[in-house]
């Protein structure tokens, strides 16, 4: 009885000596044991492990791909229009015993502020170099600027243990301040366009009202030219028809004549005309042969 008392609780504490002393890597993690703060292993494939209880201590780290958001900060292309940018980066631990000598206890908090003291300073420096303009940034070229950050970051995170992966960025935009100024000179060339295009629009407009103009002009000519003449032809017609018609009785021909002249003269109620009593308008009136035409007289009767 009194060996099975003693033997229980040691059964026990070993027990729990061997269960504190197991410990589990999964594929998502990396870790670390620690012997009084010193790195005593290494250990990246997952699976079961052993550490020293008491004496050992173990550190996880995520194997996985990490994310940062960098704060929004300002850069000055050459073209001296300030901007506001921010990123964000793709980062992944592949050296955990240099990780943990650069960041120390601090972690994953440390590598992350560490990490954006890099990118920082590397966004500036390929945002602002020559011949990079804000237009440039805003381009298709955006891409191959971001692959130079990357690249850049990249060589300067290695002896944190770090790859970086990818730096991209979310968002361009221009400071506060300058917001208003810049839209108030978008403003002016949407309108002096507009303008430009309505003094084109008038000008095209006045070209077509002048050929129109010019259309009727010539239209209306060619139509009073082609009336003149068909108005002369038919002039000519009626007069050789009259010619012809009154070529066979030319006594007839001056009395009609005589009769339409008559009829355009005297018209009105009241009309009166000082001539000569011999004027050879007259002939008519005293004579219905005309001058020289008298009627002759009737025969004496037998």
């Amino acid at each position: 009885m009194r060996k099975a008392t003693f033997i229980l609780p040691v059964i026990v504490i070993v027990l729990a000596a061997i269960m504190s002393s197991l410990f589990i890597v999964d594929e998502r993690q990396r870790a670390l044991v620690l012997r009084f703060g010193e790195i005593r292993t290494e250990i990246e494939e997952p699976g079961l492990n052993f550490r020293i209880p008491v004496f050992e201590q173990v550190v996880f780290y995520d194997d996985r791909i990490l994310s940062l958001d960098t704060a929004p900060i300002e850069v000055t292309p050459s073209d001296d229009r300030r901007l506001v940018v921010d990123a964000f980066a793709r980062y992944r631990i592949i050296d955990t015993r240099q990780f943990r000598l650069a960041v120390g206890a601090g972690g994953i908090a440390e590598a992350e502020r560490l990490l954006e003291d890099i990118l920082n300073p590397q966004i500036r420096a390929v945002l602002g170099a020559d011949g990079v303009t804000s237009n440039t940034i805003l381009s298709s070229e955006r891409a191959a600027l971001m692959d130079r950050i990357t690249e850049q970051a990249r060589a300067l995170a290695a002896p944190l243990g770090l790859d970086i992966l990818d730096v991209r960025l979310k968002q361009t935009a221009l400071p506060l301040q300058n917001l208003e100024a810049t839209f108030a000179r978008m403003r002016a060339e949407r309108e002096r366009e507009a303008t430009d295009e309505r003094a084109r629009g008038e000008e095209a407009a006045q070209r077509v009202r002048a050929q129109a103009d010019r259309t009727v002009v010539e239209l209306v000519s060619e139509a009073n030219r082609e009336a003149e003449i068909i108005r002369g032809e038919a002039d000519a017609e009626r007069n050789r028809i009259f010619a012809e018609a009154f070529g066979q009785d030319p006594d007839f021909f001056e009395f009609y004549r005589a009769m339409t002249a008559y009829e355009r003269a005297l018209t009105g109620e009241n009309s009166s005309m000082v001539m000569s009593p011999d004027s050879a308008f007259f002939d008519f009136f005293g004579s219905p042969m005309g001058r020289g035409l008298a009627v002759p007289a009737p025969a004496p009767a037998e």
